[in-house]
């Protein structure tokens, strides 16, 4: 009986938290997206204003006294707007101006004050977004800019156009709106008790049967859950309706607006207004979900909702997911043996904490966000949306590892694509290969030299052969990519001397690659060195002594007795050395800079590239993860297959 109270007790504690963790996060999310329509909506509201005055104002030709006779008549009768400024390129004037700041002296129009010049570089980035995404013949740059002060007041800007070229600016300002306070419904409540409460009623009749709990907790944590992703759908739907009918009541409203403004001003509005164009997104494009006659537009409007839901949908699976994790956790005592470790052990787990919390912090965090981040569309142009609308799935990965065009056939001959991932992989183990086989080679040799009995100054060539290992990378790049220099360097200075003609080192991939090679060689080789020698120092000088009364010659003393004494200590310094090499960013970045064409890149230094010079940072994301991919293979399968990282036996 005491054991089925106790499982009872872990899998009713158990539902409890779940349901708790599930429905409490769900909620959270409700609000914030609830909260995030609600700011939506007067955005939309807002830039729908901005869009129908921008028209006006291009239809009375943007300056002159019609363009400030129509600002000044909409914003009386537009008591929302704050204030309204319009910015002239041409001359850098303040055509037309409502806010208090610009009356008397400072009066509309005039010439922009130095203090002003974030007034007109804000112009000049719209109209270079415009400029770029025409060009482009994308929607890259926001063409409309909005910002929230404080007291939640919307700044928003708009080009203003003529003849198809940017001419100005529009700024407008609104009042701030009061917030609809946001409240847990009685379904919350109703939800975080309920499931317990149902099931201490049904399991009652249960005996000790652990399984027989766990299916019902399970089950009762799962409807409840699904119910209330139901529910969190319903709301936002009622939410999305609503911001669609207040921007069509706005649509309508600013279309009768702009009618009489345009009567005053006798113009007469051909083409005729529009009121569709003015709903439009960040990017000056047309929503769709909205007729000019008001209509909202339903099958757009479901599209949008089931992409929505399907969001929704992910959120709600995780969290289920999470809540029957929580719910086993507790139920099958799992916590319970948790608990009675991390008191049994409590000073241990003390101690260990800080540097627990350290690493999540600065290492598995940063290393969860850039795994997500690369299943998403990132760029420099987009940061601002949260990832859920950025997902593009495997998208990236597809299109590192599914393009295989390394060569290329023309008339001219063969052409190697040298931004091609494969070709950069190619030349990364080519890089990697022979900077650790020189790096071992030539450490090793210096080991083996340095260990000799009886040599003379010995401190004083470790010292000078350490030297370069010292000094930092970065410094002795700088200083052999000068050597390397066509005109002054002192390699070709050398190769003159001899009556050589001087070579263009980076012009040409294999030239490019011995500069990088050498450099890496010259600053990798005192590490190797330094392992070497110390495990040579380790062998006792009683096996080769008796090795030499066999008869053994140097190279089977060497190769008998020194190699496989040398094994332990050299296998898992080539690990490391290979992994340090194959991302040996600062050599290529510094010395060929990936020249000629990029041939002579690493695949970390184009994962670099790709995120900050091209910011494209959800494919250089994924770029880097190949990366990590890579290495964890690499140095899974050579620490089993060398078994250097185990115990000896």
């Amino acid at each position: 009986m005491g054991q089925t109270v106790s499982h009872r007790r872990r899998f009713v504690w158990g539902l409890l938290l779940g349901t708790i963790l599930g429905v409490c996060v769900a909620e959270g999310l409700l609000i914030a997206t609830r909260r995030a329509e609600d700011a939506s909506r007067q955005a939309r509201v807002a830039a729908v204003t901005l869009r129908a005055l921008s028209d006006v104002l291009e239809r009375a030709g943007v300056e002159g006294d019609a363009a400030r006779r129509a600002v000044t008549m909409w914003s009386a009768a537009e008591p929302s707007v704050r204030t309204v400024r319009v910015v002239r390129f041409e001359g850098v004037s303040l055509e037309a101006s409502t806010a208090p700041e610009d009356q008397g002296g400072k009066a509309a129009p005039r010439r922009l004050l130095p203090d002003e010049k974030p007034l007109y570089d804000r112009g000049q980035r719209l109209r270079a977004a415009v400029q770029t995404n025409r060009e482009e013949g994308a929607a890259r740059k926001q063409e409309i800019e909005t910002d929230r002060s404080p007291s939640g007041a919307l700044s928003l800007a708009a080009p203003l156009e003529r003849d198809g070229s940017v001419v100005g600016m529009i700024q407008i300002e609104k009042l701030p709106e009061p917030r609809a306070r946001l409240a847990p419904s009685i379904l919350f409540f109703a939800a975080l008790l309920a499931p317990a409460a149902i099931f201490l009623l049904l399991s009652a009749p249960i005996r000790n049967r652990r399984a027989a709990l766990a299916l019902l907790s399970g089950a009762l944590l799962a409807a409840t859950l699904f119910v209330y992703i139901g529910y969190s759908l319903r709301v936002i739907e009622s939410e999305r309706r609503a911001t669609e009918a207040g921007v069509s009541a706005r649509m309508l409203e600013e279309k009768e607006r702009a009618g009489s403004v345009l009567d005053a001003l006798g113009i007469a509005p051909s083409p005729p207004l529009s009121p569709a164009t003015w709903n439009v997104d960040a990017y000056r494009k047309a929503r769709g979900s909205i007729a000019d006659q008001g209509e909202i537009r339903d099958f757009v409007l479901r599209a949008e909702l089931a992409r929505d839901a399907r969001y929704v949908r992910r959120a709600g699976a995780a969290l289920m997911v999470l809540g029957l994790g929580l719910l086993a956790f507790v139920g099958f005592g799992a916590a319970a043996m948790l608990r009675r470790t991390l008191i049994k052990h409590r000073h241990a787990y003390f101690y260990a904490a800080p540097a627990m919390i350290g690493m999540i912090v600065l290492v598995f965090f940063p290393f969860i966000y850039g795994i997500a981040l690369s299943f998403t569309d990132s760029t420099l142009y987009n940061t601002n949306k949260p990832i859920t609308e950025l997902w593009a799935g495997l998208h990236n990965y597809v299109e590192i590892l599914g393009d295989f065009s390394m060569v290329k056939r023309t008339a001219g001959g063969i052409v190697v694509n040298y931004l091609n991932f494969y070709w950069t992989f190619f030349f990364t183990i080519v890089w990697t290969v022979t900077n650790v086989t020189l790096g071992v080679t030539s450490g090793l040799i210096l080991a083996l030299i340095l260990n000799t009995r009886g040599l003379k100054l010995r401190p004083l060539y470790r010292v000078l052969l350490i030297l370069p290992w010292a000094m930092p990378n970065y410094i002795t790049a700088l200083i052999w990519r000068g050597m390397f220099h066509q005109q002054f360097g002192v390699i070709n200075q050398a190769v003159q001397l001899f009556g050589g003609t001087p070579l263009a080192w980076f012009d040409k991939p294999f030239t490019a690659f011995l500069t990088v090679l050498a450099t890496n060689g010259w600053l990798s080789f005192p590490f190797m060195m330094v392992v070497s020698l110390g495990a040579l120092q380790s062998i006792p000088g009683e096996i080769y002594e008796a090795a030499r009364i066999d008869g053994a010659t140097r190279w089977q003393q060497f190769r008998t007795i020194t190699l496989p004494s040398l094994r332990p200590a050299l296998i898992p310094a080539i690990i490391l050395s290979v992994i340090w090499t194959f991302n040996m960013f600062n050599i290529i970045y510094l010395v060929t800079q990936g020249e000629p064409g990029s041939a002579t890149e690493i695949l970390i230094t184009q994962s670099y590239k790709f995120a900050f010079e091209k910011y494209r940072y959800g494919y250089a994301a994924a770029y880097s993860t190949v990366i990590f991919a890579i290495l964890l293979v690499y140095g899974t399968l050579q620490s089993r297959i060398t078994k250097a990282t185990e115990a000896i036996a």
